[in-house]
C-alpha cells in the first residue's frame, strides 16, 4: 500500500521547536497542563488515552503525561519527533505510558496501528498537511464514543489569508538572510500595535511579549511568530465549514474560540 505523505516543500517546524525547548521551564509546562485541564474541565487525565497528532515540541504530550494519561505522540517532521523524544527521555524515561514515533496523519496505513482514543489533540497541525480535509477525514475515525477532539484551524480571512500564504511560501524558498528580514518585517506588522499600546499605557513596549507564555498555553511569542510566518503548507477554513464537517461525523461542538474575524 502506498502512503500519502505531507508535501516536501514545507517549513522546518521541528527546528523551530528545538530552539523553543531551549527556553522551556517548569512554569511553561504548568501553563500547558492548565490549558488542558481547562479545556477538559477536569483536574487529571487518569485512565485516559491521549493521542497527540503533530506533537511539535512535545510540550502538550508532556502535559498530558503529567496529568496521568497514557500518551501516544507522533509527527511527520523528524526534528519534531526528536524534540518530543527529548522530553520523553527527560521526564518519562523507559515509561511505557508514553510512546513517541514518526508518522503522517495522511497515512491511513500508519494510523491503523492506533486504537480509538479518549482524547485526540492536534492543535495547529492539520492545516499544515497540504491535504487538510483528508486529515479531517482521518482523525474523525479515531475518537471513541464520548471522546474529545481538539483541533485548531486557521480562520479563512479571504484576501489576507491569500497574502499570508504567499509570504509563507516565499519564506520556505528564501535564503537564511531573507528569512530573517521577512520575520522581522512580519513581527513589526503582527506585534507593532501591541508594542505601541504597551509603551503608551505601561511605559514598557515588551510587557505583553514577555508575558505571552502565561496567557498562551506556555508558548513563546518569538517562536510562535516564526511558526506563523514560515508555516507552510498553509490552508484555512471558515469556522462553520469545520463545524459542519465534524457534525456530519457525529461530533458535537463543546468549545469554540475564533480569532481574526
Amino acid at each position: 500500500m502506498t502512503a500519502t505523505l505531507d508535501p516536501k516543500e514545507r517549513f522546518a517546524f521541528g527546528k523551530n521547536w528545538s530552539r523553543f525547548l531551549e527556553h522551556l521551564n517548569d512554569d511553561r509546562v504548568v501553563e500547558a497542563e492548565k490549558s488542558l485541564k481547562e479545556k477538559m474541565a477536569c483536574e487529571n487525565l487518569n485512565g485516559k488515552i491521549f493521542l497527540d497528532i503533530g506533537s511539535g515540541s512535545g510540550l502538550f504530550s508532556l502535559a498530558a503525561y503529567r496529568l496521568g494519561a497514557k500518551v501516544f505522540s507522533f509527527d511527520y517532521d523528524q526534528d519534531s519527533v526528536n524534540c518530543t523524544k527529548y522530553l520523553q527521555e527527560k521526564y518519562a524515561k523507559n515509561d511505557p505510558r508514553w510512546n513517541v514515533e514518526q508518522g503522517s496523519v495522511l497515512d491511513k496505513y500508519f494510523l491503523n496501528k492506533f486504537s480509538k482514543v479518549n482524547i485526540l489533540y492536534s492543535w495547529g497541525v492539520l492545516h499544515h498537511t497540504g491535504r487538510m480535509y483528508q486529515a479531517f477525514e482521518n482523525v474523525a475515525d479515531m475518537v471513541n464514543d464520548g471522546g474529545s477532539l481538539f483541533i485548531s484551524i486557521y480562520n479563512d480571512q479571504g484576501k489576507a489569508s491569500r497574502v499570508w500564504k504567499k509570504i509563507k511560501k516565499c519564506y520556505t524558498k528564501s535564503s537564511f538572510f531573507i528569512k530573517k528580514v521577512i520575520v522581522f518585517l512580519c513581527t513589526i506588522r503582527l506585534w507593532g500595535p501591541t508594542f505601541a499600546k504597551d509603551f503608551i499605557g505601561k511605559l514598557n513596549p515588551f510587557k505583553t511579549w514577555k508575558e505571552y507564555g502565561k496567557n498562551n498555553r506556555g508558548m513563546s511569542a518569538w517562536h510562535d511568530v516564526v511558526d506563523w510566518v514560515g508555516g507552510y503548507p498553509f490552508e484555512v477554513a471558515k469556522p462553520k465549514e469545520v463545524f459542519n464537517f465534524f457534525k456530519s461525523k457525529g461530533f458535537e461542538l463543546q468549545l469554540l474560540k475564533t480569532c481574526a474575524g
